[in-house]
């Protein structure tokens, strides 16, 4: 019989993870398996049936959710009567909590049978700390990609959690493999100018909040007497958008596509601005320095209350320290970056305090022995195995 394994990601990043986890299911299952549920580009690509595309649901902050709040009930009750129809062997859902836990809480109600595994914690250790003995009723195992969070899963009284690693840590070896110069020579940059990354965020939300201020915050320094030239990665689908942003940027901007050319930007660069996520564990292990950043709306702005961390940039939570500057909301100001970023960019005591940090965020995400998407495909089939 087929092994029918659905898994369901809300964006960008986890679409990533996602079709790791597939091609390791695929070797670490014996027999036929399936897998269907919600996806972008890299889990189509590696065989997934996506009922609709991930990008469809990728928003994040509460007004921004309640913007798109019916839509978003909407398709939150078409995947579950997808899966209920479907009858997996197991699903696993893959962050993006606002929309992915709804899905998982119906499904333990209309079919408590099915296994249910939560692939990258929600920050339950930042903010919101009751979710963790909630989740107990309808989440059978968390797989984190953080190293600290088993133990506040135990603390929390939380579903069972294994830190399964990083899934970046397989990519280590690619992406120091990569030839920054071939870039710089493909860009044409001018001879004597300081490459610097703009990277603003993989939602259109973050991208109206954050471009405009990187883009002052670089002009400022250009007019310090900084050469700079940027280099922007961008995904596929703000391209366009992005585009239009820039077209009246006085400093040379190059828009860059696909993983190869964004890892080939970081190695290639000075160092980054960047907004707060994923990206800064990315930045960690290219060994690229960074001024990090982020805003959100004024209605999630009222509830930093809540949070319970002195940090929100993930490279600070692996190293336990304030290794990046990070500024937020109303620090988010050009001034303040570009006095930041100069630092960062200059030959000094500040740089090279950030190039040590850099070579620790490594070897904290290690697991001996084993890559986090395999570790991950061993968890889902041990859930399976338990039927």
């Amino acid at each position: 019989m087929t092994l029918k394994i659905l898994l369901i990601a809300g964006e960008h990043s986890g679409d990533l993870l996602g079709a790791n986890l597939i091609s390791a299911l695929r070797t670490t299952a014996r027999g036929s398996v399936s897998f269907t549920g919600i996806g972008g580009e890299h889990m189509t690509s590696h065989g997934l049936l996506s009922i609709f595309p991930s990008t469809d649901v990728a928003v994040m902050g509460p007004l921004a959710i309640l913007c798109k709040l019916p839509h978003l009930v909407r398709r939150v009750y078409q995947t579950v009567n997808a899966v209920l129809e479907i009858n997996p062997d197991i699903v696993i859902i893959i962050d993006s909590p606002e929309f992915t836990h709804p899905i998982a809480r119906r499904i333990r109600k209309f079919s408590p049978d099915i296994p249910i595994i939560n692939y990258v914690s929600p920050s339950v250790w930042a903010w919101r700390p009751g979710r963790a003995p909630k989740m107990k009723s309808y989440i059978d195992h968390v797989m984190a990609l953080l190293p600290f969070e088993p133990e506040v899963y135990t603390r929390l009284g939380g579903p069972p959690c294994t830190y399964v690693g990083h899934p970046l840590i397989e990519r280590q070896d690619w992406i120091r493999s990569l030839r920054p110069k071939t870039l710089a020579t493909r860009l044409q940059l001018v001879d004597g100018a300081i490459p610097v990354l703009i990277l603003p965020g993989s939602r259109l939300s973050e991208v109206n909040s954050l471009l405009e201020v990187f883009g002052a915050t670089v002009t400022k320094l250009n007019d310090r007497g900084y050469k700079l030239e940027v280099l922007l990665p961008v995904v596929s689908h703000l391209r366009n958008v992005v585009a239009e942003r820039i077209a009246n940027w006085s400093i040379p901007v190059h828009i860059l596509e696909g993983e190869a050319d964004k890892f080939m930007a970081f190695r290639l660069a000075r160092a980054a601005l960047a907004a707060s996520g994923t990206v800064t564990l990315e930045l960690g292990i290219a060994g690229t320095p960074m001024v990090v950043a982020y805003r959100v709306d004024r209605l999630s702005a009222r509830f930093r209350f809540l949070i319970t961390t002195d940090t929100v940039v993930l490279a600070n939570l692996v190293l336990g320290k304030k290794a990046f500057p990070e500024f937020l909301q109303e620090d988010c100001n050009a001034d303040a970056l570009a006095c930041a970023l100069a630092a960062t960019l200059d030959d000094g005591p500040v740089r090279q305090a950030q190039l040590l940090a850099l070579d620790e965020i490594t070897k904290r995400l290690l697991v001996p022995n084993i890559t986090p998407s395999y570790r991950a495909a061993q968890i889902v089939m041990d859930n399976i195995k338990r039927l």
